[in-house]
């Protein structure tokens, strides 16, 4: 059984997990726009590799954002499904 100390550092360690999810989200849109913004200089293409870009970094992101949620909502389950077990 998990003693008071081990709880009060997982608690911030899933925190963090749920508060970078929108980071990342954030993150790639603006990655991938900006390296559409350089495909529209470098190439004279604008304004498709901007389009391109906002369109794979928000792609991309959200099916990471959606991946990683699924994946925290499973292990969240999994913990409550346990401590039902446990705490019989």
């Amino acid at each position: 059984m998990p003693n008071d100390s081990e709880d009060g550092r997982r608690v911030p360690a899933a925190l963090g997990t749920y508060l970078t999810l929108g980071l990342q989200l954030g993150l790639s849109v603006v990655v991938f726009l900006l390296i559409g913004r350089w495909a529209d200089g470098h190439w004279g293409i604008a304004p498709w590799g901007t389009i391109c870009g906002l369109i794979t970094g928000a792609t991309g992101g959200f099916i990471k954002f959606i991946r990683t949620a699924m994946s925290l909502g499973r292990q969240a389950d999994k913990d409550a499904r346990r401590s039902k077990t446990e705490g019989r």
